[in-house]
């Protein structure tokens, strides 16, 4: 009760349409509403990606020409009493302008764009609406690093270069089996012939012999004159 009173005071000192039903409606939704109110006057500012949360101390983003780049970013709110209850998260303003952040920087045609011009970043997502149906309101998007990652597109490209010579030289290597194999079957018929011609110059003399037995072959003489 307390706290909800403290709330109710610190409200109408900042000049907040906030009442006891309303005050103690958040409460009971489990949202700290003294917290809420000093948020609303006071914005505060949001890690994205919060480390605490995700582990993660930077967003990671592909322009169209390959470059990582590697951002930290602060989102400003103030809490949107009138949707703390039943709002989405901080959470979801996190994942939201992360993915928006992704999003944009992958829409972006080089690197060196988003270099020059971070604020273009910032004004894009912020254009986007990214606080419908949360409990805050955002005030502002700042890009607080950004850094150059690896050069995914050339490794990708360099990845793909190698396989493709992998693939040439498999086919090299196929067709200099498969002439291997020609070879060696030629080689193979041309013994085979010479075998079967052998065998042929071999029976020759046996069919001359049998005819000769047979009378079928005789001898003649030189004619003397």
């Amino acid at each position: 009760v307390m706290n909800v009173i403290q709330a109710i005071i610190a409200a109408h000192r900042a000049g907040i349409d906030l009442d006891f039903d309303r005050a103690a409606a958040i409460d009971l939704a489990g949202r700290d509403v003294l917290d809420a109110v000093r948020t609303s006057v006071h914005p505060k500012v949001i890690d994205c990606p919060d480390p605490r949360r995700s582990g993660k101390a930077t967003l990671s983003a592909i322009a169209k020409d390959g470059v990582e780049l590697r951002v930290r970013t602060r989102v400003t709110v103030r809490t949107n009493l009138e949707q703390l209850i039943g709002g989405a998260t901080e959470e979801t303003i996190i994942a939201r302008v992360g993915e928006s952040i992704i999003s944009s920087i992958g829409s972006s045609e080089n690197h060196q764009a988003v270099l020059e011009n971070p604020d273009m970043i910032s004004r894009t997502v912020l254009r986007r609406g990214l606080d419908a149906e949360t409990a805050f309101q955002i005030v502002s998007i700042d890009i607080a690093d950004i850094d150059v990652g690896d050069n995914i597109g050339a490794r990708l490209r360099a990845d793909q270069a190698e396989a493709d010579v992998r693939v040439a030289r498999a086919f090299a290597e196929q067709r200099r089996a498969e002439a291997i194999a020609t070879e060696q079957e030629n080689r193979a018929r041309v013994a085979e012939n010479r075998a079967l011609l052998i065998l042929a110059e071999a029976e020759v003399p046996r069919a001359m012999a049998m005819a000769f037995q047979k009378g079928q072959l005789g001898t003649s003489s030189p004619a003397v004159n």
